[in-house]
């Protein structure tokens, strides 16, 4: 197996960032190629800044590959070779903590190649993948592509596996359980500090008893409660003490 001295991968909610995408004409990063880039810049959780290009991998785009994301070849016929769109990107991402879907197999190891070969450049950016994101947050989901964490929040779906429609796509994902992300994380503080203010020691319950999930604070209308992070999944609540 191939050692790539990658960034590391990190958990957590950032309001800065950058998301990326990538379209491929396989998935092994030794033998197929690039053929789209984009990326998303995001300051306080909003996108300010865009990269996108299509790439001309300089050889035939193979039907499966197209039949996924729709890019063929005469779609590429003028777009830069994966040097020049590479360095745009290096340059578009500079030092910042990338963000996406699935990267640290897929993704990361395609960029890292490429920026190598290209530019011999290490890819060294920490990012977040937001597949073990989504693993964490919402552990009802009987599955993890993109669109079905998408289609949970109620986000738009159409144009997917087009690199920057990803990227919009799961920037408004990542921000959604980010804000889970951090409910977990109060909720967990919380709970330490009723532990070790209760005399007899014992932890007040977090854990959802019917789907094992984390149980997040939330505002309803009759005040605060505790709900389910896998709603609407589970709809498990339970009342603040």
């Amino acid at each position: 197996m191939k050692t790539r001295n990658k960034g590391k991968r990190l958990s957590g909610y950032l309001k800065d960032y950058v998301v990326f995408d990538l379209e491929t004409t396989g998935v092994n990063p030794d033998r197929d190629d690039i053929i789209e880039i984009s990326a998303v810049k995001v300051c306080d959780h909003v996108i300010t800044e865009e990269y996108s290009t299509l790439v001309n991998p300089g050889k035939h785009i193979p039907a499966g590959a197209t039949a996924v994301n729709g890019i063929t070849d005469d779609m590429v016929a003028d777009a830069p070779d994966i040097g020049t769109a590479i360095a745009g990107f290096a340059e578009f991402i500079g030092e910042s903590v990338l963000v996406g879907h699935n990267i640290h197999t897929f993704d990361t190891n395609f960029a890292y190649d490429a920026m190598w070969n290209a530019l011999n450049k290490e890819l060294k950016n920490d990012y977040i993948d937001t597949l073990f994101m989504a693993r964490k947050c919402l552990p009802k989901l009987c599955h993890y592509k993109l669109t079905d964490i998408s289609s949970h929040f109620n986000i738009e779906t159409k144009g997917a596996h087009r690199a920057l429609n990803d990227c919009v796509m799961n920037q408004k994902c990542y921000e959604e359980m980010g804000k889970l992300l951090a409910a977990m994380e109060a909720a967990a503080s919380g709970r330490r500090a009723r532990s070790m203010g209760n005399a007899d020691g014992e932890e007040e319950e977090f854990v959802c008893p019917r789907c094992g999930g984390m149980l997040v604070k939330r505002k309803g209308q009759y005040g605060y409660f505790y709900g389910c992070s896998g709603f609407p999944g589970c709809r498990f609540t339970k009342n603040i003490r």
